[in-house]
């Protein structure tokens, strides 16, 4: 199981704005430098999450985009869910489509905890509790 590019790319700019909240709004040059990330792709992404109301994009010279409410209120699965890459409770670990009980892929019982251990963890984190990790973004 992996994110898809979109999805590890606005967890990667939400954390590195929650990290530097005092520079904000920060405009998408400095977001795109700072985080390897394309431009053209990363305003794409910028307008998802604006759609999503998870930022604010403030137009004019010193504009940029800020948080349109506070990282303590922002659950990964909800920026999962902007890009459609959530895990699903029939999805199939080898790709296989629907997968549940009664029709099972050859992985279906030992990806079964994995995946509830992981949709937990996207339940229960919120952005704030990542990005103040220390880790790299």
């Amino acid at each position: 199981m992996q994110l898809s590019k979109s999805s590890q790319y606005a967890i990667r700019i939400l954390a590195f704005m929650a990290n530097h909240q005092e520079m904000q709004p920060m405009n998408a040059n400095k977001l795109s430098e700072e985080l390897l990330i394309p431009y053209k792709f990363l305003t794409k992404i910028m307008n998802e999450l604006v759609k999503a109301d998870l930022i604010v994009s403030i137009r004019g010279r010193e504009g940029g985009y800020s948080f349109a409410k506070p990282p303590s209120e922002i659950i990964i699965d909800e920026i999962l869910a902007i890009f459609h890459d959530s895990i699903k409770d029939e999805q199939c670990v080898l790709g296989i489509g629907f997968c549940n009980g009664m029709c099972k892929c050859a992985l279906h019982d030992q990806w079964m905890e994995p995946k509830i251990l992981m949709q937990k963890m996207f339940r229960e984190s919120t952005l704030e509790k990542i990005a103040g990790q220390g880790c790299k973004i």
